[in-house]
């Protein structure tokens, strides 16, 4: 074990509470604690600013794949009712003015610290209090650590053989420069083909002198309809607005759309297809998945049909056959539901290309020349859209300590772990916002519902002559072996991708979300609630005085 070389913690600030991150989460988080409860509470994050992945995520063509009017908060109707969207789904740089507003109307800057990586979070046992130290060597004492980390933003770069002789200039997507970058005389390269690689080639591809897709595993994905987001809609939200968002809430995904009733077995060929057509014509990737049918996410044959809907779909858009064979996916559309501005339409473009990395590998690098089995390719510009080490990777970068010194990335070596996602045993006082296994939905509502709970959590052992709380080591293996019994239900389980940690290399397969639907999260959190915190340990003071009686 490293050598404890804390102060005292007379010597440090004292805070109530310490967030990590300034997303979504973390000023969610800030506002319910400072102004709602009176915490001397302080945000740290290493950006230099707020916004979470929305401050990272600055690539050509980012965008939210949710719709606006569900990704963003609800909980200050009067924010609600004065913001307007230009789009269906707003493109990167307006959603982080939107969280800049957030931070400026709440006036949470003077409680943010920024350009600051929090590197230690280790609990002391005498004083049952977190002490947090940072990159600038400071330390800090909180009685309480809420982590909005985020779930995709530790970000992943393969290592590819031969990488480190490339002569041109190579840019993850999560860690984009800060400049306009002229692409009109690029010869461009995408590793890549998720969410992010989708929206990057859809961008790129009429700015680039020459785009070279370098193509491992295509991707089902569905148009996104972009538009702006007709004001009869907004209205028709205020004008029913707690009850929409409770709605929205105890929904099983949180996007605001009407999931299905419909199962795939119900209903004739004929309208199996009318449905599909209607979803694809609307827009939307989340909306296809789960507004058509709903069963596609868990019924073989419904899947296989969405399957083949697209890929017909695929073949009908790509004008160029061996481009569009290549584009059509043979496995489970069960990975994240993409939807895109023209991704198909992209690859009829002259400038255009695919690499087939799949049957013939990246060998080596020369220069600007990436060799491949197929050929060479001249790269000016290799952007890897490569994705995160997702779910867990921030939590493991940090050394967090819990009571006699256990490590957080001890505890999580075979795949995290945590009562609701939220808590851990042996890391008392601390919670986890959208934490793994958490609820598998749209973040924004998600978040706010859990940041609200954390709040009126925190109040009530403040309250009381509790000291500490923490989940039992009982309650979480129980709520773990349902999350796990969840997901082998699905076909999510059934691929091997970022949900189930395999997309890094040598990292355990595991679960790491609860996929029974928001509203059963949040009854199942109630109810945990109300009998008394059941499956949390409350300690202190009271359960002493109980043991000494």
């Amino acid at each position: 074990m490293t050598e404890d070389t804390r102060p005292p913690e007379s010597q440090m600030e004292q805070l109530d509470a310490v967030i990590l991150g300034a997303g979504f989460a973390g000023l969610c988080q800030l506002r319910k604690l400072r102004d709602d409860l009176g915490l001397k509470a302080r945000i740290y994050d290493k950006a230099g600013g707020v916004g979470g992945t929305w401050y990272w995520n600055r690539y050509p063509g980012a965008r939210s794949d949710t719709e606006s009017f569900v990704y963003e908060y609800s909980f200050d109707r009067q924010l609600y009712e004065d913001w307007r969207w230009s789009d269906r789904y707003p493109r990167q740089p307006e959603i982080l003015r939107y969280l800049e507003h957030c931070a400026d109307r709440w006036n949470l800057h003077p409680d943010i610290t920024l350009n600051t990586t929090v590197e230690k979070v280790w609990w002391n046992d005498d004083s049952n209090r977190w002490n947090v130290q940072t990159d600038k060597g400071d330390w800090v004492s909180a009685r309480w650590v809420v982590n909005g980390l985020g779930l995709l933003s530790a970000p992943y770069t393969p290592d590819i053989p031969g990488i480190e002789k490339f002569e041109g200039r190579l840019i993850h997507t999560s860690r984009w420069p800060d400049e306009d970058i002229d692409f009109s005389d690029k010869r461009v390269g995408v590793i890549g083909v998720g969410s992010t690689g989708v929206q990057v080639i859809s961008e790129l591809g009429p700015k680039a002198k020459d785009l070279t897709v370098f193509l491992r595993r295509p991707q089902y994905s569905v148009p996104a309809r972009h538009g702006p987001l007709p004001e009869t809609e907004v209205q028709a939200i205020l004008d029913d607005y707690d009850n929409y968002f409770e709605g929205v809430r105890k929904s099983a995904t949180c996007f605001g759309f009407e999931e299905s009733a419909t199962s795939f077995e119900d209903v004739s060929p004929e309208e199996r297809e009318r449905i599909f057509e209607k979803g694809w014509e609307k827009g939307g990737g989340f909306a296809f998945m789960f507004g058509t049918f709903n069963d596609i996410a868990v019924n073989e044959d419904a899947n296989r049909a969405a399957q083949d809907f697209i890929r017909k779909k695929i073949g009908q858009i790509v004008t160029d056959p061996a481009k569009a064979a290549l584009l059509q996916p043979d496995d489970w559309y069960a990975r994240r539901p993409l939807c895109d501005p023209g991704y198909f339409e992209t690859f009829n473009r002259d400038n255009v290309r695919i690499a087939n990395v799949k049957d013939h590998p990246i060998r080596d690098f020369d220069g600007k020349t990436i060799i491949t089995d197929e050929g060479e390719f001249e790269i000016d510009i290799l952007i890897f859209a490569t994705g995160f080490d997702s779910v867990t990777g921030n939590h493991v970068r940090i050394d967090f300590r819990g009571r006699d010194g256990i490590k957080l990335r001890d505890v999580w070596a075979d795949g995290p772990r945590a009562y609701f996602g939220l808590c851990v045993p042996g890391f008392p006082n601390m919670f986890s916002i959208y934490g793994p296994p958490g609820p598998f939905t749209n973040q924004p509502p998600a978040i706010e519902w859990q940041c609200q709970w954390v709040a009126e959590t925190i109040a009530y052992v403040n309250g009381s002559t509790f000291t500490t709380i923490e989940a039992t080591p009982e309650a979480e293996e129980a709520y773990l072996n349902e999350c796990i019994e969840i997901a082998e239900s699905t076909l999510f389980a059934k691929l091997d991708w970022w949900v189930m940690g395999t997309n890094i290399p040598g990292k355990p397969r595991a679960v790491s979300f609860y996929m029974g639907g928001m509203g059963n999260y949040i009854d199942k959190l109630e109810a945990a609630t109300a009998n008394d915190y059941e499956g949390f340990a409350l300690a202190g003071e009271q359960q002493r005085a109980l043991q000494d009686a």
